[in-house]
């Protein structure tokens, strides 16, 4: 089973509405740098900007790819925007939707509630497929706040959540959370994407979240990076404690004690070569412009990607 999946053992800033035209976004990768750049569209929703202004503000700080989050691509349409629109000015910036983020009830036991998040997770690869986007995060809600949920059965909901992403054309991530009582581990969500024993099953880890959930970061050895479209990256502090920090504390890539070169380090070696995509939820960072936010968040990400690989 563990050799089928291939999991294991695997090698002044302009104001947030401001256009951006395609020629100010750099498209080409950079030889030294063997991954590419996305920001997670939570690290500004503070800003309580538009789906629109928010890719603007990713276009304008450099990033290569943005992770929308699905309940603001919902609110897009429901104010009468246009995702063919959206999309073209998306392809226009260089930019590219490297995954989306929602909160589907996709794996819990009562039948009933299950059936109807399977029907929302359909809507939402739809969404994600309309703005050109290949990836969905799939998250523990719903069985994140109940221990002992049977992983067995949870692999079983997760390959049929692959299925269902083969029709529609988006892959679901199968995500952790640090405070999740069922998969709130690397190791839980290894095993699930495991048992799947699905050519398609892939993993959504978040240096936080593996902090936060205690898994360490040595477990990062035992994976294929090649099986990791994204990785949220992002950095903490020393206090509040582990298990009483929340997400609140995430900061900037090495404003925190993370051992980020060594993270990152490790998923290169593993031959990851995805996107990181920062993921930030710092209020402090609301209070200021969008723009200065994400351009710092993507100096930060690029000098620790540096550090760690000089």
């Amino acid at each position: 089973m563990i050799a089928r999946s291939g999991l294991w053992l695997g090698a002044a800033a302009a104001p947030a509405g401001a256009s951006v035209s395609a020629a100010e976004k750099p498209r080409t990768q950079p030889a030294s740098e063997p991954f590419g750049y996305c920001l997670n569209l939570g690290t500004i929703m503070g800003h309580k900007l538009s789906l629109a202004e928010e890719v603007e503000v990713a276009a304008q700080a450099g990033w290569q790819g943005v992770e929308p989050w699905i309940r603001n691509v919902r609110r897009y349409v429901d104010e009468g925007g246009s995702l063919q629109d959206l999309r073209k000015r998306i392809d226009d910036l260089g930019l590219k939707v490297v995954g989306a983020i929602g909160f589907t009830r996709w794996a819990v036991d009562d039948d009933a509630q299950r059936a109807e998040g399977l029907e929302q997770f359909r809507e939402e690869m739809d969404l994600v497929a309309q703005l050109g986007g290949t990836h969905i995060a799939a998250s523990p809600a719903g069985i994140n706040r109940t221990p002992g949920v049977d992983l067995g059965k949870v692999a079983e909901r997760y390959r049929a959540l692959l299925e269902l992403g083969r029709q529609a054309g988006v892959i679901p991530q199968l995500e952790i959370w640090g405070s999740a009582q069922t998969l709130g581990t690397v190791g839980e969500a290894a095993y699930v994407a495991c048992r799947a024993d699905h050519p398609e099953a892939c993993l959504l880890l978040d240096a936080f979240h593996m902090y936060r959930g205690g898994s360490g970061f040595e477990c990062l050895k035992l994976l294929s990076g090649a099986k990791m479209h994204a990785f949220h990256v992002n950095d903490y502090p020393d206090d509040p404690p582990r298990e009483e920090i929340n997400d609140s504390h995430r900061v900037y890539p090495g404003d925190g004690v993370c051992p980020l070169s060594s993270v990152l380090r490790t998923l290169y070696d593993t031959g990851f070569r995805g996107m990181l995509s920062l993921e930030l939820f710092n209020r402090d960072y609301w209070k200021q412009d969008a723009v200065t936010v994400a351009k710092t968040g993507l100096e930060k990400t690029r000098a620790a990607v540096g550090k760690a690989l000089a």
